[in-house]
Parts: C-alpha cells; sequence; structure tokens
C-alpha cells in the first residue's frame, strides 16, 4: 500500500531503523543544519528534531540521504524498478487485435492514477496567521534569511489550464511574503511569463508542505511540459493521489499535506532574493525574483515541518538526483538505444557533468550520442559530457579516469559548443544561463576515424584461470583482503 502521507513514511522509517528522534532543543537557526551535514556525509540517518528551539513544531530533516531510503520512498527494491515500469509501456506496439485490447488496458492503468479529489482533507483542520509559527530553517551564516526548501508549488497554465507542481525554494520575507525562485528553464516560470503577457496582473499559486514521498519526488522530477505531476506521483504510488480544492484559489492541493499555503504572485512585482547556500557548494548570489503574497494558510493538526538542507555535495538532495537518473535511464535507452549507462557525478550538482558509456558500432557515434543528450529536456543544460565505451563502469570514477588518459586525443576527440542554455547556478558562465559545453570522447577511436594503427588490445585474464582459482578463493580471500 502506498504511504498516505508524510507521517506513515516517517513510521516506515522508524520501523526500518532509519530515524533519529532528536529530543535535545535546537535552533532552526543555522544549527539544525549543521547537525543535518555532519550525519548525511556519514551516511546517517534521517532526523526528527522534536523539540526545536522557539517553536512546537517537530522538524524531519535528510528523510532522503541515502540510497536505501530512497528506495523506501518509492517503495521499490531498486530506483531502476521505476524506469522498467515506465518503459514496459512505452515500448507498447500492437501487432494484433488482442494486442490492440491489451494496450487499451496499458491506457486504462495510466488513466487510473489521474487524481482524485476529496472533500475530507486532513491538511485543512487548523488554520493559521501567519508563517511566524513555523520552525523554517536559516540553513547558512549568510543567506538572506530564512527558506522555505521543500515546498510542492502549484501553478496552472494561463492558456491551456495544465496544473504544474514544481519544487522551488522560496525565501521567508515576513509571516505573509515570500520569494518566488522561479528559474528561467522551470515550468513555473513559463506560467508566470504566460501570464505577464497576456496582461493577467498575478497568478494563483498553493504550496504543499509536508506531502507523502512520491508527491515530493514528482514535484523534482524533469517531466515534460503537459505531463501531470500528480498523474506521475499516482503512478509512482501505484495509488491515486487525493487532491483537496483550495479555500482562496482555483488550485487543488495534496489532501494530506501537512501544510497548505495560497496565494498570489503579481507579474509587475520582483524582490531580491538571497543570498542563498546552494547545492552547487557555494553562495548564489542576491537577484530580484517575484514575491508570494499569502492569502491563506492551513495545517494538520500536530502538523510535521518537513525540510532539507543544500550546500556542498554530497548532500540529501543528491539521492533526489540519483533517483532521476536511475528511473529516466530506461527512457534515454529508448530513445538512444546504444546507451549502456548513464552517471550524474554528485560532486558535479546534476549539470555540471555526465559519464555515458555506449555501444560504440560506427565511426563519429560518441559525437552523436553528445549532440543528441545535449537537445534533451534537462539533460539540455549539462556543462560536460565524458563518452565511454561499455567497459567502462561509469559509475566507477577510476575506469572513467583510466579511459579518459587512456583513448581521448585532446587535439581530435573533443567538442566545445559556444555559448548555450547553462544552468541558472552555474556560477562559472560569464553570462546568467549562458555557457559554453565540453564533450569527451573517451570512446576506442576507429580506422574510419581517422585512427591509423591498431587498438591495443586490453588486459584481462583467461576463463580457465579465472575458473581455478573461482575454486580456491573463498578459502584465500579473508587471509589476502
Amino acid at each position: 500500500m502506498a504511504y498516505e502521507d508524510l507521517r506513515e513514511f516517517i513510521e516506515k522509517l522508524e520501523a526500518e531503523n532509519q530515524l533519529a528522534r532528536i529530543n535535545d532543543e535546537i535552533s532552526p537557526v543555522l544549527e539544525m543544519t549543521e547537525v543535518a551535514d555532519r550525519t548525511v556525509k556519514s551516511g546517517g540517518k534521517a532526523l526528527l528534531f522534536e523539540k526545536p528551539k522557539g517553536y512546537k513544531i517537530p522538524v524531519l530533516l535528510n528523510a532522503f540521504g541515502t540510497e536505501r531510503r530512497m528506495c523506501l520512498a518509492l517503495e521499490v527494491d531498486r530506483l531502476e524498478d521505476v524506469g522498467r515500469r515506465l518503459t514496459s509501456a512505452l515500448e507498447f506496439r500492437p501487432s494484433s487485435f488482442m494486442d490492440a485490447l491489451k494496450g487499451i488496458g496499458i491506457f486504462k492503468e495510466f488513466m487510473s492514477f489521474v487524481p482524485k479529489k476529496t472533500s475530507r482533507a486532513p491538511c485543512k483542520e487548523v488554520e493559521a496567521e501567519s508563517l511566524d509559527k513555523f520552525p523554517i530553517l536559516k540553513c547558512w551564516p549568510k543567506d538572506g534569511g530564512k527558506f522555505i526548501t521543500l515546498p510542492v508549488v502549484i501553478t496552472k497554465d494561463p492558456e491551456t489550464g495544465e496544473i504544474n507542481a514544481g519544487m522551488y525554494r522560496m525565501q521567508v520575507y515576513d509571516g505573509k511574503t515570500t520569494g518566488m525562485h522561479w528559474q528561467i528553464h522551470k515550468h513555473g516560470a513559463e506560467h508566470f511569463r504566460k501570464m505577464a503577457e497576456i496582461g493577467g496582473g498575478k497568478i494563483e499559486v498553493a504550496v504543499a508542505i509536508g506531502v507523502d514521498p512520491a508527491t515530493l519526488y514528482a514535484a523534482t522530477a524533469p517531466l515534460p511540459s503537459g505531463v501531470n505531476e500528480f498523474m506521475f506521483a499516482g503512478f509512482l504510488r501505484k495509488e491515486r493521489l487525493k487532491l483537496v480544492d483550495c479555500d482562496t484559489v482555483d488550485l487543488q492541493v495534496p489532501a494530506t499535506a501537512e501544510i497548505v499555503l495560497e496565494g498570489y504572485v503579481k507579474t509587475d512585482e520582483f524582490r531580491i532574493e538571497g543570498p542563498f547556500g546552494d547545492h552547487t557548494g557555494y553562495y548564489t548570489p542576491p537577484e530580484p525574483y517575484p514575491v508570494f503574497h499569502i492569502t491563506h494558510i492551513t495545517h494538520r493538526e500536530d502538523p510535521v515541518y518537513h525540510a532539507t538542507v543544500v550546500g556542498r555535495p554530497p548532500m540529501e538532495d543528491a539521492w533526489l538526483g540519483k533517483a532521476t537518473e536511475r528511473i529516466f535511464l530506461p527512457i534515454i535507452r529508448l530513445i538512444h538505444p546504444e546507451i549502456v549507462d548513464i552517471n550524474l557525478p554528485v560532486e558535479g550538482a546534476f549539470h555540471n557533468l555526465a559519464v555515458v558509456s555506449i555501444r560504440k558500432r560506427y565511426p563519429g557515434q560518441a559525437k552523436k550520442v553528445m549532440y543528441a543528450l545535449w537537445g534533451m529536456g534537462m539533460l539540455s543544460l549539462t556543462k560536460i559530457l565524458v563518452v565511454v565505451d561499455s567497459d567502462v563502469d561509469v559509475h566507477n570514477m577510476s575506469e572513467v579516469i583510466w579511459a579518459v588518459t587512456s583513448r581521448f586525443d585532446p587535439s581530435r576527440d573533443i567538442v566545445i559548443l559556444p555559448p548555450s542554455p547553462t544552468d541558472s547556478l552555474d556560477h562559472s558562465a560569464y553570462l546568467p544561463n549562458l555557457a559554453g559545453k565540453l564533450g569527451i570522447d573517451a570512446t576506442r577511436k576507429m580506422k574510419d576515424e581517422g585512427y591509423s594503427r591498431e587498438w591495443p588490445e586490453v588486459i584481462e585474464m583467461d576463463e580457465e584461470t579465472r575458473a581455478r582459482v573461482d575454486k580456491i578463493w573463498e578459502s584465500i580471500k579473508n587471509i589476502v583482503l
């Protein structure tokens, strides 16, 4: 059964000995960040601060901070399992009448995850006057203030009516206003721009804090425009998500959210947001962003405030990123069958580095893969792409470095693109949102690519010797290792 809410996930974490309850009085201003930073970098547990200094509402941090907890969140044994479910439907091609009937069944399965409305909503149990009652974190010393770091921000496309649920940090200015960090490439920013273009004056916004883990992940997933995040959450949960109408805006929110904020963003109002200690390991400098005006606040009885801390990697968000890498890899393979595996190293902060292995069959194929990935969704922001052969484990950086240093000639095997879209948080870019890209072809070269020699053979032990040593390895392993 899917987690009904965040609380059921907390119960699961505790049952799996993955939760630490902290009864010491610890401040949400800097102190919780220091505890979380030490914990996540040591592979530690999820943290439930039961007595935040100055507040009565507990704080949950590091809920997704290991691969195991990310699997628990999505209720799978391996993160790749979700991708396999996706591609099993996408690969369907009917060849007979019976297959076509089966296809109807697949369509019905997807449609069965359309969210359902409910009138019973725990998220409306209590009304609040302002944000002041919630233990919102100030994470780093030079942050511009307190930031809401795990909000599910819900908007509606003013032209199509399509709903988007995305995750954008929100700096708290006072009890009723926050910043809205809509980066230029995000769907929320697109809704905002469309509303400004048609002269709408303001766009309605709802924010859910403390949702079930599948819904939270869905809000971070790089879904294409037009794909409903709440329907995708239902697909992940294998159970429809319950939504409830907001009270003051024409939007719906997850009914079991811990906290709900309703309000609007004016299309002609901006305010300086930041600095913010970001997942790049640097402070993102202050910039003007839209302002969210809160008109209504509700929450559950005895709510839990769910947050995350980002900073120099690795941090908790690394595992949200790794989930995306594993879940969407099968879809990338479906489009580009030569791709074997992909690694978005945590140290690369998602968009700065990708290592891709391919089954190379023809000259120039590595460069073809580079251009293809630079044309795919959020992968278009990738600054450095390294392409290696299928015999290289992309997750083993020792093997990757070996391939780069032994199969790459800087004079011929490099691709440099002129300034093109880059992550808004790429601090190395000379211009915001624009930077060059680097491609490194670290595959074995073919004669048709101008390689004039025979490629040397990789050293490998023969199978007979391997088989003989296998028989004695268990008896000597504990001695030699």
